[in-house]
C-alpha cells in the first residue's frame, strides 16, 4: 500500500504515534510519505520506502499568519499525484481540514483518494468549544472515510460533541517493546540521577498546561516530608518548564530534581525509573505512560480520559484528579510492592505491542482500496 501520513513534528503523543506508524509500515514493505512542518522528533534512521515531505508555507504580506492549511493541502495534492492510496491525518486541526481540501482538489482531476483521520484528544475536545472552528472540523470529520480514536473515552466524547454518522473506531496507541524495554536500564546512568536506596520518579511530557506538571513538584515535596528517599527526573520541554524550575526552588526541593530537557532517545531514561508519574488534567490515552510500562516502570496517574483503559490495578495506581494526598499514597503503595508492579506493567504493555496494533491500521486501509490487498 501507498500511504501519506500527516502529523505534528513535536514531542506530543500524536506526532510520536504517527511517526512510529510510518516507520513500522515502511518496515513492513509499504510505501510511506510522512508530511509535517518539520522533521518529527522520532524520525530517525533511513528507510528506502519512507519519504519525508516538509511543508513550508510562503510568506504573504497581507496575512498576519502564514497559510499553513492551504500549503499542506497543496503538498498533499502533489504527493497524491505521485501515487498514493490513503491520506492518514493525525489530529483534526488543521490536518483533517487540509486533507478535505486536498481531496476536493483531486476530485476535480478525476482522482479519488481515501482519507483516514485519527483523533488524539484536544483536537476535538477543545475545538468543539470554539464556534468558528467547530463547523469546519465537523465537516472534515464527517467527510473522512474513517475516523479513529486512540481510546474508548475519546471516541465516546467525540461522538457526543460532533454527532458523526458512525462513532470513531478505536485503535489504541502502541509501543515498540523491543525499543522500550527493561533491557535499556543502565546502572551507570541511574547512578547519575539517584543512589541505590533512593526511589527515582520519572515524568516525560511537552510541559503544556494540560499536563499540570507543577503538581509533580508538590507531590515530590509531600513524599520527602513523609520521609521517602526520592528523586525526580523530568524529561521534556515546553511552556511550563520554567515555572516548574522556579517552583522547585521555591519549595526547596530543587536538589532532588533533574530537568534534562527534550531528549530524543528517551528509552534509557524511562528504564532507570522506579515509578512514572502523570498529573494531567486530561489524557486521551497516555502514550508516555505506556512507554514507561514497556520499560518495566509502573505508573501513578490521575484517573482521567483514557488512562483507566491502560493502567490496571497490577501495573500502577490511579488517583482522583488534583488529589495530591491520594497521589502520594498511591506512590507509596506502588513503591512498597515494586517488583510485582514492574511485572504487571510489562504484562499490560505487551498487550499494546506494535506488532498487535499496526495490522489493525493495515486492515483499515485495505477496506478502502479499490483492489483488496
Amino acid at each position: 500500500m501507498r500511504i501519506a501520513i500527516v502529523c505534528y513534528p513535536t514531542m506530543g503523543g500524536s506526532g510520536v504515534v504517527a511517526t512510529e506508524l510510518a516507520r513500522h509500515l515502511a518496515c513492513r514493505g509499504h510505501t510511506v510519505h510522512l508530511v509535517a512542518s518539520d522533521p518529527p522528533i522520532r524520525l530517525t534512521g533511513c528507510l528506502p520506502n519512507l519519504t519525508f515531505h516538509q511543508v513550508v508555507p510562503p510568506e504573504y504580506p497581507l496575512f498576519r499568519y502564514r497559510p499553513y492549511e492551504s500549503a499542506l493541502a497543496g503538498r498533499l495534492v502533489r504527493v497524491a499525484e505521485e501515487g498514493i492510496d490513503i491520506i492518514h491525518v493525525h489530529y483534526a486541526i488543521p490536518h483533517a481540514v487540509s486533507a478535505y481540501l486536498a481531496r476536493q482538489t483531486l476530485l476535480y482531476q478525476n482522482k479519488s483518494i481515501a482519507v483516514v483521520t485519527t483523533l488524539h484528544g484536544t483536537d476535538t475536545t477543545l475545538v468543539s468549544q470554539d464556534p468558528d472552528l467547530y463547523p469546519i472540523v465537523r465537516l472534515a470529520l464527517r467527510s473522512s472515510n474513517e475516523v479513529t480514536a486512540v481510546s474508548y473515552a475519546l471516541a465516546e466524547e467525540t461522538q457526543e460533541r460532533f454527532y458523526l454518522d458512525e462513532p470513531p473506531i478505536v485503535i489504541p496507541n502502541f509501543v515498540d517493546t523491543t525499543y522500550f524495554s527493561p533491557e535499556k536500564r543502565e546502572a551507570n546512568l541511574r547512578a547519575a540521577f539517584a543512589s541505590p536506596e533512593e526511589i527515582l520518579l520519572v515524568h516525560a511530557s511537552n510541559f503544556r498546561p494540560i499536563k499540570q506538571t507543577t503538581q509533580i513538584l508538590y507531590l515530590l515535596d509531600r513524599l520527602l516530608r513523609k520521609g521517602l528517599a526520592v528523586r525526580l527526573l523530568m524529561i521534556g520541554d515546553g511552556p511550563d518548564r520554567a515555572q516548574c524550575e522556579h517552583l522547585a526552588h521555591e519549595l526547596q526541593v530543587w536538589r532532588h530534581v533533574h530537568f534534562v530537557g527534550g531528549i530524543q532517545d528517551v528509552a534509557p531514561l524511562l528504564a532507570i525509573g522506579d515509578v512514572f508519574v502523570l498529573t494531567s488534567a486530561y489524557e486521551s490515552f497516555g502514550l508516555a505512560a505506556l512507554e514507561a510500562m514497556a520499560s518495566g516502570v509502573p505508573v501513578v496517574a490521575a484517573s482521567v480520559g483514557g488512562l483507566p483503559e491502560i493502567i490496571s490495578s497490577d501495573s500502577g495506581a490511579l488517583y482522583p484528579p488534583n488529589n495530591l494526598t491520594a497521589a502520594s499514597e498511591a506512590v507509596l503503595r506502588v513503591v512498597n510492592n515494586l517488583a510485582a508492579y514492574r511485572m504487571g506493567a510489562l504484562r499490560v504493555a505487551h498487550l499494546y505491542d506494535a506488532k498487535r496494533i499496526i495490522p489493525l491500521y493495515e486492515r483499515l486501509y485495505a477496506r478502502h482500496l479499490k483492489v483488496a490487498t
